[in-house]
């Protein structure tokens, strides 16, 4: 009986002790995410489609209802376009600085990582600006290449080879 006492007494001064690093522990501030700038702006007076705060909370169900509409209704519009967020978040090709999805300095990375948020939009679409490609949208193409992807060209666009 004295031990199952001391044992608790043990146990209960681990816990009191333990309990007095929590505030310092709660204080201590959490690292968020450094989200990288924008490279371009939708006009002079507002950067993105929507609202910073909207496109926090909301830009998934964006996505999701522009895919719904561009697949199942073959309705394109490029508001909410996936290719539209890259070229514009994502540094272009031409800059000499390549940013690839895996890279925590890739826009969509950045809060996906940091969230444990899995994203599988690249494993058919770019994740990287086309090169050249300024908004007006005249050339290029939403996925990896002009035709459906193939093996080849996924495996090209995994090494950064995309045509």
């Amino acid at each position: 009986m004295v031990r199952l006492l001391r044992l608790l007494r043990s146990l209960l001064l681990a816990a009191g002790l333990a309990s007095l690093g929590l505030p310092l522990a709660v204080q201590a501030e959490v690292p968020l995410p450094k989200v990288p700038e924008a490279q371009k702006r939708v006009s002079e007076t507002q950067g993105c489609v929507e609202p910073v705060e909207v496109m926090r909370r909301k830009h998934y169900e964006f996505l999701l209802h522009q895919r719904d509409d561009t697949l199942r209704r073959g309705i394109r519009t490029r508001k909410y376009s996936l290719e539209e967020c890259i070229n514009c978040h994502v540094p272009p090709p031409e800059s000499g600085k390549l940013v690839r999805i895996e890279s925590k300095e890739h826009f969509c990375n950045s809060c996906h990582s940091y969230a444990a948020v899995h994203i599988d939009c690249f494993q058919c679409h770019r994740d990287t600006p086309l090169p050249g490609k300024v908004s007006g949208h005249k050339t290029g193409s939403r996925l990896l290449g002009t035709a459906p992807p193939t093996m080849e060209s996924l495996k090209l666009a995994s090494e950064g080879d995309v045509r």
